[in-house]
């Protein structure tokens, strides 16, 4: 019978970690096979849909909206104390920059999971832990949140209260602030900008958009399941993706 080794897809914004990870699963787990390195989260997306591989190993801000039910070892910059109280939700977690020692062990945990046959965990339950893990970083003393944007719209710059924000969406190459007022863009992607906004409020739906849950009218489901978020008075309903629809069946 032919044994079938296991694979990985390794993804990360930054190709020298990118890099680093790659060699450093080469020298622990030589049987692995690397079948996808990505960049972003659209590639991380693609070579997991693709390859189907036995394990993911990903950024934070890359595994922002992926569907998957891969076994997902998070790579991430937090420390050790916030990572504490996710023990239970993942494979595992890996601080930057990644240690050889704690990455064996990282190695060890997955090889006996699949050994075990272990079912993979949903990413809907991995990414609510992310927004724990934000909560948990606030709490133990990480800046406090975004009171303000500046944003542009025309030749003008406006100075919007985030509490006035009904939602964020990626759009071309900018992030579109939406209010009451009308839609503003500013330069930060998405992902950067989610690290500044309170987590309690803001929810991730979609890798592309962002809602503020104090505007949130109403959810429904449309002819096909899809879970839809209606926004305040401004007639706005926003798709929430799979990987971040169990929030909303918990409320």
């Amino acid at each position: 019978m032919k044994i079938v080794p296991p694979t990985a897809v390794i993804a990360d914004d930054e190709a020298a970690l990118l890099e680093h990870l790659a060699r450093k699963l080469a020298e622990l787990w030589p049987e692995l096979q690397i079948v996808a390195r990505a960049n972003n989260g659209i590639q991380a997306a693609t070579a997991i849909a693709e390859h189907a591989p036995t394990v993911a190993f990903l950024d934070i801000k890359v595994a922002q909206g992926i569907e998957t039910n891969t076994r997902v070892v998070f790579v991430t910059a937090y420390d050790q104390y916030a990572l504490d109280a996710f023990d239970r939700d993942a494979v595992d977690y890996l601080v930057k920059p990644v240690d050889a020692k704690r990455l064996a062990r990282t190695v060890e945990r997955l090889q006996r999971a699949i050994g075990e046959a272990t079912p993979a965990p949903e990413m809907a339950r991995l990414l609510d832990a992310l927004t724990r893990l934000r909560s948990s970083a606030s709490a133990a003393g990480a800046p406090s949140p975004l009171r303000w944007i500046r944003a542009s719209r025309g030749n003008t710059t406006f100075h919007i209260p985030v509490h006035d924000v009904l939602y964020f969406r990626s759009d071309e190459g900018y992030t579109a602030v939406h209010t009451v007022d009308g839609e503003h863009l500013i330069r930060t992607p998405l992902a950067e900008l989610a690290e500044g906004l309170d987590p309690e409020v803001f929810w991730q739906i979609h890798r592309s958009a962002i809602v503020n849950m104090a505007h949130v009218k109403a959810t429904r489901r449309d002819d096909t399941g899809r879970l839809l978020v209606q926004i305040g008075d401004a007639e706005a309903e926003l798709a929430v993706s799979r990987a971040y629809s169990q929030r909303f069946r918990q409320m």
